[in-house]
């Protein structure tokens, strides 16, 4: 595989990425949460931007685009139902898009709910996506602008995802996802086993991400509020999976 992904750590919990393709020397950068930071990263590496391709508009997303731009003078993609709000928009994509990098197709995929026009790229050649703050490891990102059935919706196309897939997401919450899923599933011993392996890492600043769908399938209580056994346990049987999920995540955003 000709793809190198290089994973960092900018502001205070985002993840900033870079992709490589060494036999085209094309770079590049999942959002721009911190322009500096990518920038010393891509020295570190002699690397040069070429593309940036963009989740959503927050700013803390976005807010290296036209830094980077100006000194590398790349193409940025980002999602077409914010092209208004993406800072240096050259390209606007939606689902069912699709454009060529390192030997292989980028699948765009609509995942509305944390913003209305939030996207995730899906490489299926190399078994990655790039979910921004749509699925987090064990968890999901807070509902903003869309709806609870749009966010689950969401999250169960990018379950669908073949399960060895790598999930890399916008920040390091897992430790904190961990606990609060430990209230929904106290008995699942997937999730048990895989808190001990959170807290090992983070106790040597390692991160936990990426992860994998198959991963957060066994593990991520948002992705698996349509389960019978989730369902009972929060005394929602009849409920429609949606509704479990937005009773999950309700618990999240009070917790």
């Amino acid at each position: 595989m000709a793809i190198e992904i290089h994973q960092f750590v900018c502001l205070d919990d985002n993840y900033g990425v870079l992709i490589h393709d060494s036999r085209t020397g094309e770079t590049v950068s999942i959002d721009s949460p911190d322009a500096e930071i990518i920038e010393a990263e891509l020295q570190a590496r002699s690397w040069r931007l070429t593309h940036i391709w963009t989740t959503h508009h927050h700013a803390d997303h976005t807010g290296g685009h036209l830094e980077l731009k100006a000194r590398h003078h790349c193409l940025i993609i980002g999602p077409r139902a914010e092209a208004a709000k993406i800072p240096g928009l050259d390209q606007a994509v939606g689902e069912g898009d699709s454009f060529q990098f390192g030997g292989g197709e980028v699948r765009v995929l609509d995942t509305p709910g944390h913003t209305l026009g939030h996207i995730a790229y899906w490489l299926p050649h190399a078994e990655v996506a790039f979910v921004g703050d749509t699925l987090f490891a064990l968890g999901c990102g807070r509902v903003f602008e869309g709806t609870h059935d749009m966010m689950w919706g969401s999250l169960a196309k990018l379950a669908a995802l073949p399960p060895p897939t790598r999930v890399y997401c916008g920040h390091e919450y897992t430790q904190s996802n961990a606990r609060f899923a430990r209230t929904i599933e106290p008995d699942n011993t997937d999730l048990r086993d895989r808190i001990a392996e959170i807290d090992a890492l983070r106790s040597l600043g390692k991160p936990t991400i990426p992860t994998t769908i198959a991963r957060e399938l066994a593990t991520n209580p948002f992705v698996r509020a349509g389960l019978p056994a989730v369902k009972a346990a929060l005394g929602l049987s009849g409920a429609d999976d949606w509704q479990v999920f937005s009773e999950i995540r309700s618990r999240k955003d009070r917790a």
